[in-house]
């Protein structure tokens, strides 16, 4: 059976919501010469005195900005624990993710609560999955997750954390969110790369998503069954193409998911 195409008007709106502005005007922010995020200066000023010692402006004449003063991970970290303070961070969850320059070349660490608001960019592993015969594996977000709570997703999809590989964070992600070891997977190869940039809820102030999700693509052998390890999924599902397409025009799918899947194509 030829899989649908999804309609093309539908597929232009999709791209729109993975690109869109700050909701506000922000201002670079910077480790040394290397541009490793952005923030709203409202809220960097709700903070200061407090990140005085390691949150600074930029001199005159050297543009526009905010410069993270001294060793970047402590001073990220004192930066977040502000943030915390205050209510402005997402949830807290003592995992530190990488901070790079614009070229990818790590710098340093921050706690995963902070990089929205502070605008640092992040990176994400999908996993999508098929039945022998062409269905979709997917699984419903728990109600009690922070971000996109019951919502479809992929049948994984998590960080990269800072002490991962990308190929570690599939295998672990997998096993955590799916119960699967690779080696019980079929066909699994790389899929490809999409990436998101546009304002961020999750409960904090003044958040901006800026990331790359490299996915992957395998069949699920008929026996083998996903079953949650983490609490952080409702149920999983098997979704013929129609039907998944069917929901991803009533937007039930986050938008991460619903990048990938029209990628992978449906």
């Amino acid at each position: 059976m030829t899989p649908p195409v999804p309609d093309a008007g539908w597929l232009a709106g999709l791209q729109a919501r993975a690109s869109q502005p700050p909701l506000l005007p922000r201002e670079p922010l910077w480790a040394g010469t290397a541009r490793i995020g952005s923030v709203e200066p409202g809220v960097v000023h709700a903070l200061l005195p407090a990140l005085a010692d390691v949150l600074k402006p930029l001199a005159h004449g050297s543009g526009s900005g905010w410069q993270v003063a001294g060793p970047l991970t402590p001073a990220l970290d004192h930066i977040a624990r502000a943030l915390r303070n205050a209510g402005l961070a997402g949830a807290w969850r003592d995992e530190q993710l990488a901070v790079t320059d614009e070229q990818g070349h790590r710098l340093g660490t921050v706690e995963r609560a902070a990089v929205r608001p502070l605008g640092i960019a992040t990176h994400a592993v999908h996993l999508a999955g098929r039945s022998p015969d062409g269905c979709h594996w997917v699984q419903r977000r728990a109600l009690d997750k922070p971000n996109d709570p019951g919502l479809w997703d992929t049948l994984m999809g998590g960080m990269v954390p800072a002490a991962d590989t990308l190929q570690a964070a599939l295998a672990r992600e997998t096993h955590e969110e799916a119960g699967l070891a690779l080696a019980q997977l079929k066909d699994l190869r790389y899929g490809g790369r999409v990436a998101i940039r546009r304002p961020s809820g999750g409960g904090t102030a003044g958040g901006y998503t800026v990331e790359q999700v490299d996915w992957f693509q395998c069949t699920v052998p008929d026996g083998v069954e996903p079953v949650n390890q983490d609490g952080e999924v409702d149920e999983f599902r098997l979704l013929r193409s129609q039907e998944a397409l069917e929901r991803l025009y009533r937007h039930e799918f986050t938008l991460e998911a619903a990048l990938v899947l029209c990628a992978m194509g449906l």
